[in-house]
């Protein structure tokens, strides 16, 4: 019995072990795209803010469902949008690009910013 416990012991720390093994390669990945992909990473950065802004202004009452189903809606036209401008340059965005994206997030924020 006491074999089968250390063994118990063993598989479970290297199970362990290669979870941890695992999440640190794929951060390193993220990590790896993010320099690879800065400007994809500022816009999508800033989309997931966004999104979370609209979230909150719903959760506070400060906006309706039908608002935020409509800002979300946009917010997935620019990811879309900017996927589709990367899927053309082989996984890259240009700085022109960026700027016309930033534009219409820009316009996004200021609905967030401006629902009651």
């Amino acid at each position: 019995m006491k074999k089968f416990a250390r063994c118990t012991t063993v598989c479970l720390s290297l199970f362990a072990l290669c979870g941890v093994l695992a999440s640190s390669m794929a951060s390193a990945e993220e990590t790896q795209w993010q320099k690879d992909h800065p400007r994809r990473t500022e816009v999508n950065k800033r989309l997931n803010k966004q999104n979370q802004r609209i979230d909150h202004k719903l959760d506070d009452g400060h906006m309706s469902r039908a608002e935020a189903k409509k800002l979300h809606k946009e917010d997935q036209n620019i990811r879309q949008q900017e996927r589709d401008m990367a899927r053309l340059d082989h996984g890259h965005i240009t700085k022109s690009e960026q700027k016309v994206l930033n534009q219409e997030e820009n316009q996004v924020s200021k609905q967030i910013k401006n629902a009651n």
